[in-house]
């Protein structure tokens, strides 16, 4: 199990670092399209390694709590390495970010409010985004996946 989750993890984490950082070349708007089709594309590991786990290392069974368990690991270390990605660009790289966020979204709409985050929050919220999606994936992997 060990394997398959870190073998996994590590492509999502790739995947996810990889697009995270080319979408910045992106405008706004489609960054942020770009950014959910990054956060899928990191996201397919899951039903991967838990394929994987079920076809090399458990004799073609899965049951459907280890494959959760898989999957649940593989999305929350993604989850992880995208929040890390996410901490970066906004503390480091573009420390001006928010601000230039809500002076766009404002010059689109003057009487929207803008939530005013950290760097830390923003890296939070990301990972509960990648994990929550994650766990949706895991569920409908491991139903599809479990054999006796």
């Amino acid at each position: 199990m060990k394997t398959s989750v870190v073998k996994f993890s590590t492509y999502g984490i790739l995947v996810g670092f990889t697009a995270f950082f080319a979408g910045l070349y992106f405008d706004i708007t489609t960054n942020e399209i770009f950014g959910y089709a990054t956060i899928i594309a990191s996201l397919v590991f899951v039903y991967f390694g838990i394929r994987h786990f079920r076809d090399t290392q458990n004799n073609g069974k899965l049951s459907f709590k280890k494959g959760m368990v898989i999957g649940l690991l593989i999305s929350l270390f993604t989850a992880i390495g995208i929040a890390i990605a996410d901490y970066m660009y906004t503390a480091v790289i573009n420390p001006d970010f928010f601000e230039e966020y809500a002076e766009m979204m404002k010059a689109k709409d003057p009487t929207v409010e803008i939530m005013e985050f950290t760097s830390g929050q923003a890296a939070l919220f990301m990972l509960a985004i990648v994990f929550v999606i994650g766990l949706i994936i895991t569920l409908i992997s491991s139903l599809l996946l479990q054999r006796k």
